[in-house]
């Protein structure tokens, strides 16, 4: 095991992390064995990522009725052409992207993080901001803290090293924490001028589906994260202090966060078994 496998086990010991991510690693398991999942699987994944999307735009404050979400990622119907339809489509788009990068999240985490940052900003700021982190003294206009806080220059190109460490992280490194620490690192440093929440979110929802914690691709986790309230925030903002208590305390939300979205999936694939998906 590396040093960095073994420091992010390490984290599974803070207080009340391993039940936490045991938790949630059952909850994964027991999904699998769903009978949609055998033989309507690509329908289960499509409508649970669509409820991704749905969830991560509203964090933002685009909220939108399920089906609507839907109807706009089949191509069916479009959403306002307002900033936040523009900002409920490129959740569509970036979530979309998420499948296409699961497996190359690890192997090339920069290419992958530009990818998904192209569907979650591309049409939305400057073409030239669009698929790179921030330059010079560019700030960001969205993510946890002050704009005037955010790191720039060197400061930055430390934190996204140890982002794409974190991707590029091998195997025997726990899933969920991981998926946690991107999600955090990427909203609370801030990397890109915008798109930072959906590109965090859509990371790591690739990363507990790429390393095999949801292999199905229908855990609704960013449900729970919505369902925090200004919680969500809080628990970001706490982490950027870096102390033990704040970290065990995002890590410990999250494995809750998976747990409840496993019980979405389950909705999700009990829909599809009984056709109640509309569209």
């Amino acid at each position: 095991m590396t040093m960095l496998a073994q420091s992010l086990a390490a984290l599974e010991n803070l207080p009340g992390v391993a039940a936490a991510v045991q938790s949630a690693r059952t909850a994964c398991t027991e999904i699998r064995w769903h009978n949609a999942l055998r033989r309507r699987s690509a329908e289960a994944r499509a409508e649970a990522t669509v409820r991704s999307a749905r969830n991560s735009a509203a964090l933002e404050g685009a909220r939108y009725p399920v089906d609507l979400i839907r109807d706009a990622a089949r191509g069916a119907s479009g959403l306002p052409e307002d900033a936040s339809g523009h900002l409920a489509q490129a959740a569509v788009r970036v979530y979309s992207e998420a499948a296409q990068v699961e497996k190359s999240l690890s192997s090339a985490p920069a290419q992958a993080l530009a990818r998904l940052h192209l569907a979650a900003a591309g049409g939305l700021i400057p073409a030239d901001q669009v698929g790179r982190p921030r330059q010079g003294a560019e700030l960001p206009g969205d993510g946890i803290g002050e704009p005037e806080s955010a790191p720039v220059g060197a400061a930055l190109g430390a934190r996204l090293n140890g982002i794409t460490d974190l991707l590029s992280a091998p195997p025997a490194a726990p899933a969920l924490v991981v998926a946690a620490l991107v999600h955090a690192e990427i909203l609370t440093a801030r990397p890109f001028v915008a798109g930072n929440g959906l590109v965090a979110r859509a990371a790591a929802h690739a990363v507990i589906v790429g390393r095999g914690l949801d292999p199905m691709g229908v855990v609704v986790w960013e449900a729970a994260h919505l369902d925090a309230g200004p919680g969500y925030h809080r628990r970001l903002q706490a982490y950027t202090s870096g102390r033990a208590d704040a970290v065990a305390d995002w890590l410990i939300h999250c494995a809750e966060a998976v747990v409840e979205g496993a019980g979405e999936g389950r909705a999700v694939c009990d829909a599809v078994t009984m056709g109640r998906v509309t569209g």
